[in-house]
């Protein structure tokens, strides 16, 4: 018989691998991504340390969004934080996807911080 995992089983199956091999640094911290059905959520953590450095997601009020969930409010998301790090004199940092495909609302969010001053 085979057995069937949902599909966010199989993401954390997949995040686990990865950051088992990736680490933020203070000198190059981590940009973690997590993505829900409504929102989008980003963080540029110092791993080392265990210090979120920044953070921005769709429920943040400035973003004033009328949709929460695609790509356009992924992009906002992508260009704030990649602001509040560069504010923080943070300019590269690694990249970690949370075990989702670099597609759709991931690809959007990360593309709009590397426009923004992040080198990933």
């Amino acid at each position: 018989m085979i057995t069937k995992l949902d599909k966010n089983a199989t993401r954390k199956k997949r995040h686990a691998r990865v950051r088992a091999k990736l680490s933020g640094t203070s000198a190059r911290p981590r940009l973690n991504v997590f993505r829900s059905n409504q929102h989008i959520y980003a963080q540029v953590i110092d791993d080392l340390n265990g210090v979120t450095l920044a953070s921005a997601s769709t429920l943040d009020k400035e973003l004033s969004l009328e949709s929460s969930n695609n790509v356009e409010a992924a992009k906002k998301v992508g260009e704030l934080v990649a602001k509040r790090a560069v504010e923080k004199g943070i300019s590269s940092v690694v990249f970690d996807r949370g075990g989702y495909l670099y597609h759709g609302r991931i690809q959007a969010l990360a593309d709009a911080a590397r426009e923004n001053g992040l080198q990933f």
